[in-house]
């Protein structure tokens, strides 16, 4: 088959990877040069902790081994088995961790209850003050500002891919073809439609009551640490966000404690991984509600600062970057993705929301087997 795949974000990369790996022709159409979207400006966490039970949890737990294959083909995605630790301060917080680790699917999880001494002996650099930490052994993180180019560079070495920057799909031409911007119409036998948090133009056109909305965050990666941050770190208002954390125990959190101010105005959680050069990326906020603010605002990250350092017990490095994204979330949350036939021979796969780097490779082997390749 010839595959045109829209989109060279992370989504649309792996559906490439799938194709490539069938044995198919692929041409990929990206209207940045390089992908420019939330794909870039994440954690790069393969994030399985807080994920929902049932078909959301297999996603990713089903990601997270494609993540690691992938990753020993292509070591510039610079995949790490690093798992995380959500840490605790509190009985509140520690009843809502061992809660947890009391669900019937914790043991795929990882999950693990550890107090402050164990949580240590795994992440050294936390010498802050807290009581205890969730250990989910099965997160991972790769490197998310180069693991769509890395990927590229392997399917040009196939032979059966081709990539073609710059360019805008503005129309879908008859069947399983479309035209570019430059007016260039390409034909195959089925098109792929991973245009991100891009939901207007044509993708509004052809399905105009897309279940799909987008959300915009910020985050920040500041200067080398200086040590090995050795696992993805969260605190515990990350409960108040993932659905594997819901239940009694936090409805007595949420009752009980309040977020700080700053926090619960820009629905904040601290994800914190180290990259490669030893950086930290930090966030980050939700603003669910367009139109967006098109500034980023000091006061959460002001936020992050403050509990990043009560956690290391040490002074943050110099923020080197500060950035918004944003990304598209299935209006249903429930849902792992938005897959819909556009067209006969055209398909649209969006709206993972905050699981698109997690899920991503477990969503496009799941269209490729559903399309029959």
């Amino acid at each position: 088959m010839r595959v045109i795949v829209v989109g060279a974000g992370v989504l649309g990369t792996m559906h490439a990877w799938q194709a490539v790996e069938r044995g198919h022709d692929v041409l990929h159409i990206e209207r940045e040069a390089e992908a420019r979207g939330a794909s870039v400006r994440n954690f790069g966490q393969i994030w399985v902790s807080g994920r929902a039970g049932g078909a959301e949890l297999a996603t990713a737990l089903r990601a997270r081994e494609l993540w690691e294959e992938i990753g020993a083909r292509v070591p510039g995605l610079g995949f790490r088995a690093i798992g995380s630790l959500t840490v605790v301060k509190n009985a509140a917080e520690r009843a809502v961790a061992e809660a947890a680790t009391r669900r019937p699917d914790a043991a795929a999880r990882g999950y693990r209850l550890l107090d402050a001494e164990q949580a240590r002996e795994i992440n050294p650099a936390l010498r802050g003050g807290f009581t205890g930490a969730l250990w989910c052994e099965r997160d991972a993180a790769v490197e998310p500002r180069i693991a769509q180019r890395a990927l590229k560079e392997e399917l040009l070495g196939s032979g059966r891919y081709r990539y073609l920057g710059g360019r805008e799909v503005r129309e879908v031409v008859g069947e399983r073809a479309v035209r570019d911007d430059h007016g260039e119409i390409h034909h195959g036998d089925a098109v792929l439609l991973c245009t991100g948090a891009w939901l207007g133009g044509l993708v509004r056109e052809l399905i105009p009551d897309l279940p799909v909305r987008r959300v915009r965050l910020q985050m920040m990666q500041t200067d080398p640490l200086g040590e090995p941050l050795t696992t993805s770190v969260a605190d515990a208002d990350s409960f108040r966000y993932y659905p594997a954390y819901r239940g009694d125990a936090l409805d007595a959190l949420q009752a009980g404690q309040a977020q700080t101010p700053t926090a619960a105005a820009h629905k904040m959680q601290l994800l914190m991984v180290q990259r490669a050069d030893g950086g930290l990326t930090i966030g980050d906020t939700h603003e669910y509600e367009a139109p967006f603010a098109f500034d980023t605002v000091e006061e959460p990250y002001e936020h992050l600062t403050g509990v990043v350092e009560s956690i290391l017990g040490r002074p943050l490095p110099r923020i080197r970057r500060r950035w918004a994204g944003v990304y598209a979330q299935c209006t249903d949350t429930a849902r792992v993705v938005h897959r819909q036939r556009a067209r006969d021979g055209v398909w649209l796969v969006t709206g993972p929301g905050g699981r698109g780097m997690t899920c991503s490779p477990a969503i496009a082997e799941t269209t490729a087997n559903e399309l029959g390749w």
